[in-house]
Parts: structure tokens; sequence; C-alpha cells
């Protein structure tokens, strides 16, 4: 199994990549992975998607602790997931109230994953707009410029808000995963090239199996469409590529 990552600040922020990802392991088999898109028009908000990178690496640790003291009883991997989402929260509350934080300090959509590797199973839950790729089947959560943000629900009572949430979903899967911020839509041509040619960047950057062999494969591909194809994205850009 082979994991790669990506992040790129888009050419239209001057300052800050708002965008974060995480990738971390629970147990012998579980890998939990995260993309988060922090908002524009908010707070620092580069902080937020960074603050729940954070959290969640935390998360990771101490489950994977858990079940290595205690044994814990095996649950779903949707129950799991859960679990750790009911965590973030937690966590993120816990932060707003000691660090004094506002709502528009912890505005950031989330696409995080779930999935045990030997069962080739998995769920996944999306506050806000970001794309998933599952074998061949694309589901692109597109909510047109005005996403959900985690920090609109942390006053809420977890259980009421998850219960009525719509973008959740368990799953098998059998070779590749991958998910994206809403970024990887916001390639265009910055820069002019000897050879005018086109590519489609969803084929390239989700399917093509160029550069496999390399850690750093998403990077490249960055590079070969910056720098072949003049593509680079406008908004900021995080992305994990899992093959079975």
């Amino acid at each position: 199994m082979k994991i790669y990552t990506a992040l790129q600040k888009g050419d239209y922020h001057l300052d800050f990549c708002e965008d974060q990802f995480f990738t971390g392991t629970i147990g012998d088999s579980k890998i939990l992975c995260a993309v988060m898109d922090g908002c524009t028009m908010a707070d620092e908000s580069y902080f937020a998607s960074t603050l729940v990178k954070k959290l969640l690496r935390k998360i990771a640790q101490t489950k994977t602790y858990q079940e290595f003291k205690n044994h814990t009883e095996q649950i779903t991997i949707e129950k799991e997931l859960k679990e750790i989402l009911k965590n973030l929260f937690l966590e993120l509350n816990s932060c707003r109230n000691q660090l004094g934080l506002g709502k528009r300090e912890l505005l950031t959509t989330i696409v995080i994953l779930l999935v045990d590797a030997q069962a080739k199973t998995g769920a996944y839950v999306v506050v806000g707009d970001g794309l998933i790729c599952i074998d061949d089947s694309t589901i692109d959560f597109d909510q047109d410029n005005k996403p959900d943000y985690l920090g609109f629900h942390l006053h809420e009572d977890f259980d009421t808000w998850y219960n009525s949430h719509t973008q959740k979903c368990t799953f098998g899967v059998n070779s590749h995963i991958s998910l994206a911020t809403d970024g990887i839509h916001t390639f265009t041509k910055i820069s002019p090239v000897k050879v005018e040619s086109k590519i489609d960047v969803l084929e390239y950057l989700l399917f093509d199996q160029s550069f496999c062999e390399k850690e750093d494969m998403i990077e490249l591909k960055l590079k070969k469409l910056e720098f072949q194809y003049g593509l680079k994205p406008t908004d900021d850009f995080s992305m994990i590529r899992i093959e079975m």
C-alpha cells in the first residue's frame, strides 16, 4: 500500500495556504486521512485547518495507544469514524474555550475518511465541499461556493448534528482512494508553454499511474502540469491518494 500527498498554495492567494491534510494510522490496519480547506473570508483561516490537522494526529495516536493497551472491543468502521469526529468536536470546543476563539477563527471544511486496509472497507464524512474518489467512482461535493464549516456546528449536540448530516457513507474498496479539496477544480493556464496541448487534470491526478514509484508522485504531477501544460491551481489545493 502506498500513500501520496500534496499541498499547494493557490496562485490567486498571495499570503497563506489555507488548506491542509492529515494522514495517520490507527492500530495495525486502519488509515485515517483528511483534507481541510479554511474559509478565505474568515479570520486567519490557515489556523483552523492546521489546528484540525494537529488534533487529528492527537486523536489517532490516542486511539492507537488505547487499542494496544486495552484491546478495545471491535466496532464498525462507521462507528469508529463517528467517535473520531466526536472527539474532534470536543477538542475543538476545548481549544475554543481555552484560547477564547470566535466562530470566524474555526471555519474550515473537512473531508475525513477511515479505511481498514485489511478488510478493504471504509467510511467517510464530508463537512463542506471537496472530492472523494473510490476505485472508479468519483463523488464531488459542490456547495456552490457557500460551503458548510465545522465551526458552524460546535455549539450543537454532536449526536443530533451527526444523525441529520447527509454527507456521509460507508463503502468497500478494491484498489484506490483519493480525497481532495475543491482546489482540484481550479487548475487554470497561468503561464505560456512552448507546445500547446491539453490534459484532463482530474484523470491525471486521480487515476494516472505516472511517477507511482516515487513517494512524491502528486508533487511531480503538479510540476508537470505547471511546466509542460502551464496549469496551476488558482485556489489552494490539498490531496491524498491511496493505492491499496
